[in-house]
């Protein structure tokens, strides 16, 4: 039996490089900490993936490619990583339940969400604060403030304001989001943008609510809402590669062992496409590997 290729994250680069691969009669394990998807699960409306000629949800494609990983009979364990190291020619993946090895190891593990600094959430008020939206998927009737000015946070804004008013905090002057999403922003009438509009404290209101005290051209104003997100930019998820990995990093990757996939190493070409093509290939790259070696 071959030996078996362990993926960590199961967001459209892991689930096409596992499908790929089950094509080809190659043993894998896809690693996820929380649930299939990835970052698709907060997208509003994705309209640039080839097959779908009027876009669609992020959720509903989510669900969609995960359907299609367990028909093809992708094996999903539900575990995060906690360390991954190599050490005498294997991968050593450590997570809260075990410790696996594997001789080639995707990762696939995408990005996390960059703190908001220097504002203190008080305690009562943190399981309101999210630095994602498909939390808020089912809330409706809702005055919900997020923090950013980029394409995260207008399409949060996008997906939210269907049935909750939304307001988005700019501490800057300009929005750095695509054309096309804020002029739908612009046109929602659920949508109030802010420039120029810092949160300098937060507190609880009398009604649990969150009292943003805001900075703005025009002095000091509070704003209260039932919801805050940060959506102020998103990093590599790599905290659980060890020294071990970075050191021979450029070796494992030369000998076709190890592979990058996805968000986690394109930076700002976040895409659902490139990160399927990605997986796809690494996928094509690990079967040409076997026939050459066995392994």
């Amino acid at each position: 039996m071959q030996a078996e290729v362990a993926i960590i994250g199961a967001g459209p680069a892991g689930l096409a490089a596992a499908i790929q691969l089950k094509r080809y009669r190659i043993p894998a394990t896809v690693y996820e900490r929380e649930e299939a998807g990835g970052l698709l699960r907060n997208a509003n409306l994705v309209e640039n993936y080839p097959g779908f000629p009027d876009g669609i949800p992020g959720q509903a494609m989510a669900r969609l490619i995960s359907a299609q990983a367990g028909r093809a009979g992708v094996q999903i364990t539900f575990e995060q990583v906690l360390e991954l190291a190599y050490d005498n020619g294997e991968f050593h993946l450590r997570t809260p339940q075990h410790t696996r090895r594997s001789p080639i190891v995707i990762v696939a593990s995408g990005t996390s969400p960059r703190a908001l600094p220097g504002l203190e959430i008080p305690e009562s008020l943190r399981p309101k604060f999210f630095y994602e939206v498909h939390p808020l998927s089912d809330v409706s009737g809702k005055r919900i403030a997020i923090i950013g000015a980029g394409d995260a946070a207008f399409d949060y804004a996008l997906n939210l304001s269907k049935a909750n008013e939304i307001i988005i905090l700019n501490r800057g002057e300009r929005s750095n989001c695509l054309p096309l999403l804020w002029e739908r922003a612009s046109a929602a009438p659920g949508i109030q943008y802010r420039p120029n509009s810092t949160v300098k404290t937060v507190r609880e209101g009398l009604s649990s609510e969150f009292v943003l005290k805001c900075e703005d051209p025009g002095g000091i104003t509070e704003l209260a809402v039932d919801y805050l997100i940060a959506a102020i930019g998103r990093d590599p998820q790599t905290s659980f590669v060890s020294a071990s990995i970075w050191k021979n990093c450029a070796d494992l990757e030369m000998q076709g062992v190890l592979y990058f996939i996805g968000d986690v190493k394109n930076g700002m070409y976040r895409q659902t496409s490139i990160a399927v093509g990605e997986g796809v290939l690494a996928a094509m790259k690990i079967y040409q590997r076997f026939k050459e070696t066995g392994l």
